[in-house]
């Protein structure tokens, strides 16, 4: 699994009202909402971060 740091963010009320909301609606808890947006906007400008092979699965 990969390692997650942790940042504070500013993000206005309105904006954040509207992930919690959509957030409830996917079964998601807000920090994965903003995970899955954040992610999405990567893969949509081919900027996602190349996955790494499992060492496990390199010795095998």
């Amino acid at each position: 699994m990969a390692k997650k740091k942790a940042f504070a963010l500013r993000i206005n009320e309105e904006m954040l009202k509207a992930i919690e909301k959509w957030a409830s609606d996917e079964f998601r808890s807000t920090n994965g909402q903003i995970e899955w947006i954040l992610m999405k906007g990567l893969k949509d400008a081919k900027r996602a971060p190349k996955k790494k092979v499992d060492e496990d699965a390199k010795e095998s």
